[in-house]
């Protein structure tokens, strides 16, 4: 029975589109002509899935990365984009539904981001941003003990986290940026 389900398991990729983006550079264009422009930057990565058709397996999900840029105390740019696809997930089981939607699907819609990230950035006049590859099942993993922890925390000591946001911090360069692995 298990091979039946396993040979009529089905994932497609639908649509990839971009759903939404927001460009700023707050002090352009003063922040040009300053001699020291290397920003320490920020970037935050968020998950998000809906159900679309659930009996033709038809899910979005949504990739947001938000990414921001400071020079000192001042904002050098910020950047959010949303990636999104609708994907056909049939034939696999409720548990490993889940780790379709937050590891399989991100990871076709990565490339997509890190490309508007970088075009976005390119085209606000500053160096391009190259955003490192994401081990999504990492996340995936780290996210699922922290769910476990917390439910085996008494309820007065649990606490209210969003679990599927990554913060990552590259002090170095505009060019590098770090995740984890």
């Amino acid at each position: 029975m298990a091979e039946q389900e396993q040979s009529q398991a089905k994932f497609g990729i639908r649509k990839i589109y971009l759903k939404d983006v927001s460009f700023e550079s707050p002090q352009a264009p003063q922040i040009f002509v300053q001699s020291d422009m290397t920003p320490k930057i920020d970037v935050q990565i968020r998950i998000g899935h809906t159900v679309l058709d659930k009996d033709t397996g038809f899910y979005e999900v949504v990739l947001t990365m938000m990414i921001t840029a400071k020079s000192g105390d001042q904002t050098t740019f910020l950047i959010e984009a949303q990636q999104a696809g609708v994907f056909e997930i049939m034939g696999i089981s409720d548990q490993e539904l889940p780790l379709a939607l937050e590891v399989a699907c991100p990871n076709a819609l990565l490339p997509f981001a890190r490309e508007a990230v970088s075009d976005f950035v390119a085209k606000g006049g500053f160096p391009q941003l190259l955003i490192n590859p994401v081990n999504f099942e990492a996340l995936y993993l780290q996210k699922q003990r922290q769910i476990e922890e917390q439910a085996a925390k008494p309820p007065d000591q649990a606490e209210v986290e969003n679990d599927d946001e990554v913060n990552t911090k590259d002090p170095e360069s505009p060019r590098k940026k770090k995740t984890p692995a």
